[in-house]
């Protein structure tokens, strides 16, 4: 991939790569390279470090939506929560005047998205105990809109939230 992303509609999904475009944000990074296979990867903070470790060819969403980290981190754990990454996952193909809008406004297309969220009960249940304010950091915000804008866009954007599904993604694609 190119140093910057291009996110214009003739540079998403597949067309000069030939393969799909995903949106990947994970809190398990287990079976990271079973994603590399026909996907061209975007991914979030501590994921995109996961992906390039295993040698994978990723775009980081700051990259994307061109907004720095603040607020502690918090903001960095919420930076999907921009139109650049939901306009691309809700858009619908089938409708002319929404392709026109991501063009008009430089918004490529996520045609997989790849979420696992973070391990709040795990957390919040385990013996070591954690405190309160340990608990709420690990709700987790933007994976489960980017879950739900997917979902809500089945027809056009496949969802995957469990390791276990990476070998039927790749079967799929």
């Amino acid at each position: 991939m190119a140093e910057t992303h291009s996110t214009s509609k003739q540079d998403s999904k597949s067309s000069h790569s030939g393969k799909r475009q995903a949106l990947i944000s994970l809190s398990d990074k287990n079976d990271l390279t079973l994603l590399g296979n026909g996907l061209q990867e975007l991914g979030s903070g501590g994921t995109a470090s996961s992906l390039e470790k295993c040698g994978l060819s990723v775009t980081k969403v700051e990259e994307l939506t061109h907004f720095p980290e603040m607020l502690d981190g918090r903001v960095t754990r919420v930076k999907t929560l921009h139109p650049n990454i939901h306009g691309g996952i809700l858009a619908r193909r089938d409708q002319a005047h929404h392709i026109e809008a991501l063009e008009n406004h430089g918004i490529g297309t996520f045609d997989v998205v790849v979420v696992n969220l973070y391990p709040f009960y795990d957390t919040v249940s385990s013996s070591a105990g954690v405190s309160f304010e340990d608990g709420v950091e690990k709700i987790d915000i933007g994976g489960s809109y980017m879950i739900r804008a997917a979902a809500k866009n089945h027809k056009d954007v496949l969802v995957v939230v469990d390791s276990n599904d990476y070998p039927a993604l790749l079967e799929y694609l």
